[in-house]
């Protein structure tokens, strides 16, 4: 796998997760923003391995399924070979997420243009 590919994966994988935050509060947007900066991989790693794990124990309550694939966005950042795999997987979300939304019949953006308004802000 040669390095230009790794970029284009990188920039894949952070253009999706730049969507996504759009679709937060702006609270929750924030804190994704913050752990999304190269200086907060001390807090995003082991935060991404603990989504993991807890998501690997989804039989109990609180734990959920959920934290299994939020865990691997996390922690694709920091692990070039994952970054294919969860760049690819964040693209077909983006895509249902997008369809889903037509189907209901209300107007959004795609995913490189900026939210005007908050009316596609709701998950």
């Amino acid at each position: 796998m040669s390095s230009k590919a790794n970029i284009d994966y990188k920039a894949e994988l952070n253009r999706h997760l730049a969507w996504f935050e759009t679709k937060l509060p702006p609270g929750p947007a924030r804190f994704v923003g913050w752990l999304r900066k190269p200086s907060s991989k001390l807090v995003r790693f082991p935060l991404g391995i603990l989504l993991i794990i807890g998501g690997i124990f989804s039989i109990l309550p609180v734990l959920g399924l959920w934290m299994l694939p939020l865990g691997l966005i996390l922690i694709a950042q920091d692990i070039p070979p994952l970054e294919k795999p969860v760049a690819q997987f964040l693209g077909w979300l983006e895509r249902k997420w997008i369809e889903r939304q037509r189907a209901k019949g209300i107007a959004i953006e795609g995913p490189d243009s900026t939210r005007s308004n908050g009316a596609d802000s709701k998950i």
